[in-house]
């Protein structure tokens, strides 16, 4: 199979509808996206936009209407699922990260970030030593054997960061990632999803709300009324 972090992800009218008849809802209408290789992009909308259903369809969560989706070379949807097992493909080739950590309180730091490539078969061995090579690179090495409790906010963001790219996936989808952080840290998640993304060349996709974050982007996607309008960000430095 190749490579598919080759060309990030791409999206052609897609569209989602729920219900039929009189009471059929087009949450989706004909939405076009493209995520390059090692780029961060923002989706942002009013609520009820679709960016909701949006996300649940490029994660594999829901089936689309209609539409095609492509990762790096492979398609993954065009009019129906090609992938017969959905489940694999959102464990290896999707990654996560939400608004809340949802690390698993029993687990320490280390077994929550190498759980996903031990259930995807790799030897323990192997998969801790993946994911104490992630939370090097996240500075968060000195935490690999504490429980997430024992975590502040921003700890328990980069764990889940590096939980997301453990199994390095072509994409990772970020659900309002900074909503509960203060301006610091929300910069700080911002820095690193870019620096990731550049060094393990993940298209990474971030619905915010975020005020302060959203002027980072190079470029933004937004949605209203189920369809997508790109547009160049500011593309702010981060400091």
């Amino acid at each position: 199979m190749a490579d598919m972090r080759a060309n990030g992800i791409h999206i052609e009218g897609m569209r989602k509808r729920y219900g039929t008849g009189d009471t059929a809802v087009e949450a989706l209408k004909n939405v076009d996206m493209r995520v390059a290789a090692g780029e961060v992009v923002g989706l942002i909308g009013p609520s009820g936009s679709g960016k909701s259903t949006l996300l649940k369809c490029l994660g594999a969560v829901i089936e689309p209407t209609a539409g095609r989706m492509t990762l790096g070379a492979d398609i993954i949807f065009d009019n129906g699922w090609k992938i017969s097992d959905l489940r694999a493909l959102r464990r290896d080739k999707i990654g996560f990260v939400f608004q809340a950590p949802y690390l698993i309180p029993f687990l320490d730091v280390t077994d929550n970030v190498a759980l996903l490539p031990m259930l995807a078969g790799r030897p323990n061995g192997e998969a801790r030593k993946r994911a104490r090579e992630l939370l090097a690179a996240l500075d968060v090495a000195h935490r690999a054997g504490a429980m997430p409790s024992q975590l502040s906010g921003g700890e328990q963001q980069r764990v889940a960061i590096a939980r997301a790219l453990v199994n390095r996936p072509p994409v990772i989808l970020a659900d309002e990632p900074t909503a509960p952080l203060d301006s610091e840290r929300a910069l700080a998640v911002i820095r690193i999803l870019n620096q990731m993304a550049r060094q393990y060349e993940t298209a990474i996709i971030v619905v915010t709300h975020d005020e302060k974050i959203i002027p980072t982007f190079q470029r933004i996607y937004h949605i209203r009324d189920g369809q997508t309008h790109e547009e160049a960000g500011e593309g702010r430095s981060l400091p």
